[in-house]
């Protein structure tokens, strides 16, 4: 009999990690259809009705109580008011209202594959669908930079823009370094906060080799090209000299390609006094050349928010469970090396 309750026990717990996992695949499944019906949508957000919430908020919790009644009535009343005129005019407030300045805002926070490069270019395209050389595109810009031609793609999205003779200012409250330069120096206009990291205008690859390991244990490692520079550095065969002075070769063509980019989209900028790889703080990169003025994207935008239309543009993109799953594990891993990006580039400034 305690065979049998054993046994009877094992099979439950067989028969519940099965389910378990019938019901996973089945909601991955799932979701794999719905991306497949519907990729994803543009949602578009009113600064400007943001912006008269908080003060609204604030202006009420400032007000004594006895006060506080009497305003909210007076404020919906005025409401009621202005959209009964708004409905029985002759179309002249919508044809002031149309005719103001639109401010279309992108926001990309790059990790090292510029992944957000795929929603950048779902955005501008609806933005050059409807904006014109009057409006202006702003894009509040966060990344250390990464890969080559990830971050070459996303700042060719800004060049279509500039194409279009579409005003686009990019703001870094933060960092705007390698890959990330790359992409604001194509604006019109650059904004950095005073203590924002600009610049590094380099190239950096690392490779590490694990063959004397190998040769130790005896194990040997058969590499076969069909071509004499297929292959460079590799991990796990024997680095040669010739291999290593083609590997810097190549680097040397992506850095001086680098440079000509920002050559060509930053003329005033003494190229060969920046593209050292170095970075600098918001205030020194002004004298550089490498911004063209100091402020935050908050002091842009609520100026802006002013006498323009401005709208919060975003992509979202519908992702299936194994993709969220695995772009959580990605995340994870890119903020860590951010960070470390961050501190590497903190030290090499002061030191």
């Amino acid at each position: 009999m305690e065979f049998l309750a054993d046994y009877g026990l094992f099979l439950a717990k067989v028969l519940t990690l099965l389910v378990g996992i019938g019901a996973i695949i089945a909601l991955a499944a799932n979701a794999s259809k719905v991306v497949g019906k519907d990729k994803g949508h543009l949602e578009v957000t009113s600064l400007n009705d943001e912006l008269k919430k908080v003060e609204e908020t604030l202006g009420d919790a400032l007000l004594p109580a006895n006060e506080l009644k009497a305003t909210k009535k007076a404020r919906k009343k005025q409401e009621k008011t202005s959209a009964k005129q708004f409905k029985n005019s002759t179309g002249n407030e919508n044809n002031q209202e149309q005719a103001k300045k639109n401010v279309f805002v992108l926001n990309f926070h790059g990790d090292l594959r510029a992944s957000a490069v795929a929603s950048l270019r779902e955005e501008v395209t609806a933005i050059l669908s409807r904006a014109t050389e009057r409006d202006e595109v702003v894009v509040t810009l966060e990344t250390g930079g990464g890969m080559v031609h990830s971050y070459g793609l996303a700042a060719s999205q800004f060049d279509r823009i500039k194409k279009r003779n579409i005003p686009l200012t990019v703001c870094v409250d933060k960092v705007a370094a390698s890959g990330g330069y790359m992409m604001a120096c194509v604006a019109s206009r650059i904004l950095a906060a005073p203590f924002a990291m600009i610049g590094s205008i380099g190239v950096v690859a690392q490779i590490p080799n694990i063959h004397r390991l190998l040769k130790r244990h005896d194990i040997d490692v058969e590499l076969m090209t069909a071509g004499k520079f297929k292959r460079t550095l590799t991990v796990l065969g024997e680095n040669t000299d010739e291999a290593r002075d083609k590997f810097r070769e190549d680097l040397d063509e992506i850095h001086e390609l680098f440079k000509q980019h920002v050559r060509e989209h930053r003329p005033q900028v003494d190229i060969e006094m920046v593209a050292t790889g170095e970075v600098w703080q918001g205030s020194r990169a002004l004298k550089l050349g490498l911004v063209d003025d100091i402020k935050t994207s908050d002091e842009y935008l609520t100026d802006l928010a002013r006498d323009c239309r401005v709208f919060k543009i975003r992509y979202m993109e519908k992702k299936s469970l194994p993709q969220k799953l695995g772009l959580a594990a990605e995340e994870s891993s890119d903020r860590f090396l951010l960070r470390w990006l961050e501190r590497l580039l903190n030290t090499r400034h002061h030191s």
